[in-house]
């Protein structure tokens, strides 16, 4: 999808006039169902899509057509043509359509604004005071008639905000009906020259009662004034005192003018039976008042009209007639509400803000609150029960449940949150903890249309979760241009790429209707994810699943090296519980998800750990979770075999209980190196514990071939009585016994043949046939040549190693069902030719005698 598509739709105007609001609101639904209607109308036309234009600018720009889009520059060419500065300079669209915030149309509502303030003041006194206007104030009149119809014409281009999804409408069309069906009657009937159509009419009194409809410019002044105190810049009080004192005299002036139009309306011979005619201050009579100067007229009646409303007439000024003391019955009753209603809001200015004030204001704010989202009556007693407290405390806050306990902000979160959080995909399978940590710890917020969220490219610190609205993502495709790549909806999440991957954001997310979203922050989701490791890893890998229009090696290596970070940390935290003896926070950690046989960088577990340290209760609880027990680290270390180098031998005899051995690569040289050493208590606890005295090195020399060729008497002791025979030979042919004699300890060279007649007493064989009787040595054969390719290579088979060659090769192709004349061959691909060569556990290969 590019920034300009061209689509079909029906001609048929009034279809399209009805669709025009709709689609400001859903921009795609609109241009799939013009696509879709293309083929049903003959008189078919293209035109330009300015949704899906305004939907598809620039990424780099977003920001800045934002706010050409609010200004009402909106050109379809590019935005440094002539047309476009054009448009900007003077304030239109090329469908002639002016924004409200123009600097051109603020600067007329200025201009109309003081007509208004002009005709709001003078029609009560041109209907009072006035039976047909002189001329320079008839020419005056019919500018301001001008004026105002001006200002009629350009309402039917002024854009509005759509009450319901609060985009900017640009239409004609609605902006015309919209128009059409509110205020414009009003207006048109405002400018009619009532004046003229007096006089016309034979100065009939009743045509100028429609004079009063020109009052409706009132509501001009009102938004003035509304707007005024929402401006920071002007203080508040001061706009709110000079609008009552507006009011104030509006209302005094209005009742001024009718008072004297009671009076005129009696003939001149009865003028004596008016207020005024017959009102004599001091020696100045007024019983020829419509020859006394205007001014002086108007002052009277504004000075009755305002002291009749404040009750401090001293009786000089009085009604004289039925109709006088009808309006001033009515007049004195209207006065009393607006007393109070100038005293109760000078009141309220002058002790805003005291604890009885605040208390009522919260209390107000806190019952909106609670009704627009229909809590129920148990957390409702209890805000109010809380918030009667502070009161009766003296204890305030400024936010409206800021105040409420964390446990009572949960329940609430929990009952407004819950049902959005657990549908959103990217939390899929998590637990229900898990779940309860989110939704307790969100924000709601709200967005207008039009509003970027996140900028591609940007770092992004804040997840979001969509309740309620449509927004878009809008990446940048390889020309440069844009594409909407997905909507998102309710129940939809963005910004998770970002902060799970530590990546920059990769697509911009704009609001296409009014959106209500739920936010939490980088730091907190992080924080719940290092307590809830497997709910951690179920997110990464839903996020990996849903989010196939994201899907690639990019994605996915990101990801992957995330999980693999944090599973990394996860052991190191494990294995940090058990060598600290941590058994709480080792069952915490288990608890959330972490895998007790994962490990560090160096292969090590949490068994390792604590078998090395000794933690008996450690090592238990590990066992009970069914952890391997022979597990070896990168450098062949098991659990037992670190219990018994660092002498725990509790934690030791515990692992050999439940199955572990001491079976480990390179046994014959570690063995060997102990008993070099001459660490006899290390050496007995390794025999003790399993391992075998009889294990070989390179050199097939066994620990009693090293004990003997060092003289060390002792060790070849405690080898003998753990059961090492005195008949292995090594690479040379040498037993121990030859290694004796060459050392020439005459007391070792005793015990071995000593320890020679015994074993041969025992067992009636050559030496030979006793070391493979008592030590049998094992191999693996496998039936491919060990240069093949892996995908050649198949599974082999573990034999005891016979007499000869022959037999093992026979032995081995039966097993593995390998036909033809065959050799066996060393891992470097050596041709074997004796068994002697083969070492035990040694790895062989079956193979044609032509391989």
């Amino acid at each position: 999808m590019t920034g300009k598509k061209n689509v079909k739709a029906a001609s048929k105007e009034g279809e399209e006039e009805g669709k025009q609001t709709t689609s400001s609101s859903t921009p795609l639904s609109h241009s799939r169902s013009l696509s879709s209607s293309s083929s049903s109308s003959s008189d078919e036309k293209e035109y330009e899509v300015q949704d899906l234009r305004d939907r598809l600018k620039s990424s780099r720009g977003s920001r800045f057509n934002l706010i050409e889009n609010e200004l009402g520059l909106n050109s379809r060419w590019s935005k440094f043509s002539r047309q476009a500065l054009f448009h900007g300079i003077c304030g239109f669209s090329e469908d002639f359509v002016i924004h409200p915030d123009n600097r051109w149309y603020r600067a007329w509502t200025k201009f109309i604004l003081l007509w208004a303030v002009y005709s709001s003041f003078f029609t009560p006194m041109e209907f009072g005071f006035f039976r047909g206007l002189p001329e320079n104030l008839f020419i005056l009149d019919i500018i301001g008639q001008l004026a105002f119809l001006v200002d009629i014409f350009l309402q039917f281009f002024v854009a509005y905000r759509d009450s319901q999804t609060y985009r900017m409408v640009y239409k004609r069309t609605p902006i015309a009906l919209r128009y059409l069906k509110s205020d414009f009657i009003f207006d048109l009937l405002g400018c009619m020259p009532w004046d003229v159509i007096f006089k016309a009419s034979g100065r009939r009194e009743a045509v100028r009662y429609l004079l009063w409809i020109r009052l409706y410019r009132v509501r001009k002044v009102e938004d003035f004034f509304h707007k005024l105190e929402k401006d920071i810049r002007v203080n508040y009080i001061t706009t709110r005192i000079v609008k009552l004192i507006v009011v104030e005299l509006y209302c005094t002036h209005t009742a001024a003018c009718i008072f004297y139009y009671l009076a005129t309306t009696l003939p001149e011979s009865q003028e004596g039976y008016t207020w005024i005619g017959s009102l004599k201050l001091g020696d100045y009579s007024y019983s020829h008042f419509r020859e006394i100067d205007l001014w002086m007229r108007y002052t009277t009646s504004l000075y009755f009209a305002i002291v009749t409303m404040a009750t401090v007439g001293y009786g000089d000024i009085h009604a004289v007639n039925l109709r006088e003391m009808i309006f001033i019955m009515i007049y004195v009753s209207f006065d009393m509400i607006l007393g109070a209603y100038l005293i109760g809001n000078m009141t309220a200015l002058i002790v805003k803000g005291s604890k009885t004030e605040k208390f009522r204001d919260k209390m107000t704010d806190l019952l909106k609150y609670m009704n627009r989202n229909r809590l129920g009556r148990d957390i409702r007693e209890q805000i109010k029960g809380h918030v009667r407290l502070q009161y009766e405390s003296s204890y305030t806050e400024a936010a409206v449940i800021q105040d409420i306990p964390i446990s009572i902000r949960a329940k609430i979160s929990q009952t407004l949150y819950l049902p959005y959080i657990e549908q959103v995909s990217l939390f899929k399978g998590c637990s229900a903890e898990f779940i309860n940590q989110i939704v307790i710890r969100i924000h709601e917020e709200f967005f207008l249309p039009g509003e970027v969220i996140m900028q591609q490219g940007n770092v992004v610190d804040q997840l979001y979760f969509v309740c309620h609205g449509v927004l878009e993502e809008v990446g940048t495709a390889e020309d440069g241009s844009e594409e909407t790549v997905s909507l998102l909806q309710r129940h939809s999440s963005f910004g998770e790429i970002s902060i799970l991957c530590n990546i920059p954001q990769p697509y911009t997310v704009r609001v296409c209707e009014l959106c209500r979203l739920l936010r939490l922050d980088k730091q907190t989701f992080t924080n719940i994810l290092d307590i809830y490791f497997y709910d951690g890893r179920k997110v990464l890998n839903n996020l990996l699943e849903g989010k196939e229009s994201f899907r690639g090696k990019q994605l996915e290596s990101d990801i992957t090296l995330h999980i693999g970070k944090q599973e990394a940390e996860l052991a190191l935290k494990v294995n940090s519980a058990a060598f600290h003896g941590d058994l709480h926070q080792l069952k915490g950690l288990i608890r959330a998800g972490a895998d007790p046989n994962k490990t560090d960088y160096d292969g090590r577990s949490p068994l390792h750990l604590a078998a090395s340290r000794g933690h008996e209760d450690i090592t238990f609880f590990l066992i009970q979770e069914r952890v391997d027990v022979n597990i070896k680290d990168n450098f062949g270390n098991t659990p037992l075999l670190e219990a018994v180098k660092n002498g725990n031998d509790r934690v030791a005899s515990l692992l050999v209980k439940e199955g572990a051995s001491m079976k480990i690569e390179n046994a014959g040289s570690f063995l060997n190196t102990a008993v070099a050493r001459g660490d006899s208590d290390y050496l007995k606890r390794l025999l003790s514990n399993g391992m075998d005295p009889n294990s070989k090195d390179y050199d097939y020399r066994s620990p009693l071939h090293i004990a003997a060729a060092e003289g060390l008497y002792f060790m070849a002791k405690l080898l003998l009585e753990a059961g090492a025979s005195v008949f292995s030979k090594d690479r040379w042919g040498n037993t121990p016994l030859d290694e004796a004699r060459m050392c020439g300890n005459k007391n070792l060279i005793k015990l071995l043949e000593d320890a020679k007649s015994a074993q041969l007493l025992e067992f009636p064989y050559s030496s030979q046939e006793f070391t493979d009787k008592m030590h049998p040595k094992k191999c693996t054969v496998f039936p491919f040549h060990p240069w093949d390719p892996k995908d050649n290579r198949r599974h082999g088979i573990v034999l005891w190693i016979p007499h000869s060659i022959e037999e093992l090769i026979k032995s081995a192709a039966e097993q593995i069902e390998f036909s033809g004349d065959s050799c066996i061959l060393s891992e470097d691909g050596g041709k074997i030719t004796d068994v002697d060569m083969i070492k035990d556990g040694q790895k062989l290969y079956l193979v044609h005698e032509t391989q």
